[in-house]
């Protein structure tokens, strides 16, 4: 069985708000990050929720425990300080399309 944890992440205090996501300081090592998260298959979905930039952001994470998912993240440059993790929770997924 495949363990999902849903996991949101938040603006930071580092956010500068009068800048939208992808021209925030540090947002080329952000996104190379995140798609070699991709690319390992430890992130499944994500991206911004809400209408354009969106204010938090949703991931859909591949992990063995929640320590494993903070532990990955801690790794992202852009830090606690510029993306904060809001929450991480199991997701047991019942419903899917074969």
């Amino acid at each position: 069985m495949t363990d999902y944890y849903l996991v949101t992440r938040a603006k930071g205090p580092a956010w500068d708000h009068s800048r939208r996501r992808r021209e925030q300081s540090g947002w080329d090592e952000h996104a190379a990050f995140m798609d070699a998260l991709v690319d390992e298959g430890f992130v499944v979905l994500g991206g911004p929720v809400g209408e354009g930039d969106g204010e938090d952001t949703l991931q859909v994470v591949d992990a063995e425990s929640e320590s494993a998912v903070r532990s990955r993240l801690a790794e992202d440059p852009w830090g606690e300080d510029m993306l904060a993790t809001k929450s991480i929770e199991p997701w047991s997924v019942w419903l899917r399309r074969e």
